[in-house]
């Protein structure tokens, strides 16, 4: 649903292009999108922010209260404004978001920023996507969970996606103020949303949260997120750890990537490694994960019940490189609990008895 005939024309025509999508309607305001959807029942709705007479913010209200469980995408400019709007719709429910393809040169161009970004969100929200790629066997093997090796947690580093922005608002805000490690995180997301998915993260969590800059010191009770079109990545010198960031090419179409990022962690700290994949689309974390547990760290994900979608983590697991799978709203005490245990002092056996 959008108010510009260009936008709706764009979205129709390339929509209807792909033989597994077909196109119910049409609106253009909020109030229209809304006796639309009750006709006829789609099984995803795209919205615009910015609506006249009901904006999109408005209308997802309404979707939510009266169709809870309706995917919605939301359409945003890529400035601070779209930005700030589209993590008040992901606040307010909205499954995902898509950059609005305008002023990009050329309709070709926007009709191919349609199909490259917001068609293979749309079939991985409605489950058309396939459960298992390349990375996974044809069915789903049992992840291949190892007994705790006797070393301390010394990072935590957690990749998510589609979903993601919800999904670290619960898990962040419940790690301790005295966190004895860092923890850095690649959400997938474009430049300027990253930055404010920080300042937000901060300001309702007990640790502090902040965009990535390079060169900055890895220190104990603070997190870090990839900043948007950057590739974030952890290096040793000496006795620290420090960030760094380069725009190398994409990986799995992304920039930021969590492979890139586990794949230094497990460079810089071998065993001392907890990783989390987390909600999101495609299979970016997988070879990463299994860089990590490779080196002796640990792989923990969110289940699918709790996933917006379960690709990212689902993949993770059918890949055999997971130690733990965790509902959203136990895995922030997880993340504490392993890495506490990790660093609790090891009692020695009292001579004459054993251990168990």
């Amino acid at each position: 649903m959008d108010d510009s005939v260009v936008i709706r024309k764009i979205l129709s025509d390339t929509l209807s292009e792909d033989p597994a999508i077909q196109i119910v309607g049409t609106a253009s305001d909020g109030r229209i999108a809304l006796a639309k959807i009750a006709a006829s029942t789609p099984d995803l709705v795209t919205l615009d922010v910015e609506m006249p007479v009901m904006n999109g913010l408005e209308a997802l209200a309404e979707i939510r209260k009266l169709y809870p469980k309706l995917p919605v995408i939301m359409f945003s400019t890529l400035t601070e404004r779209g930005a700030e709007a589209t993590l008040d719709a992901l606040a307010l429910g909205a499954s995902d978001y898509a950059t609005k393809p305008s002023n990009i040169g050329s309709p070709a161009a926007a009709i191919e920023r349609v199909r490259e970004e917001l068609i293979p969100k749309i079939k991985a929200l409605c489950h058309r996507e396939p459960r298992f790629t390349a990375f996974a066997p044809v069915s789903p093997r049992p992840a291949s969970f190892r007994a705790p090796i006797n070393r301390r947690i010394e990072i935590v580093a957690i990749g998510t996606s589609t979903g993601g922005p919800n999904a670290l608002a619960q898990v962040i805000p419940v790690i301790p103020k005295d966190f004895p490690v860092p923890i850095v995180t690649v959400q997938h997301m474009p430049p300027i949303f990253t930055r404010l998915l920080a300042e937000r993260l901060c300001s309702d969590s007990q640790i502090h949260i902040e965009e990535a800059r390079a060169g900055e010191r890895l220190l104990p009770g603070r997190a870090w997120i990839a900043p948007g079109d950057f590739h974030m990545t952890v290096a040793r010198k000496g006795f620290d750890a420090f960030l760094e960031i380069n725009q190398g090419p994409p990986e799995h179409s992304c920039r930021p990537a969590v492979d890139v990022l586990f794949r230094s962690v497990a460079a810089a700290y071998g065993p001392s490694v907890l990783a989390v994949v987390m909600t999101g689309m495609g299979s970016d974390g997988v070879l990463g994960s299994q860089r990590i547990r490779e080196a002796g760290g640990e792989v923990i994900i969110q289940d699918e019940a709790s996933s917006v979608v379960w690709g990212m983590p689902g993949l993770t697991y059918a890949a055999g490189q997971t130690d733990g799978v965790y509902p959203l709203s136990l895995l922030g005490m997880e993340i504490v609990r392993r890495v506490t245990q990790s660093r609790a002092p090891r009692v020695a056996p009292v001579s004459g008895t054993y251990a168990v």
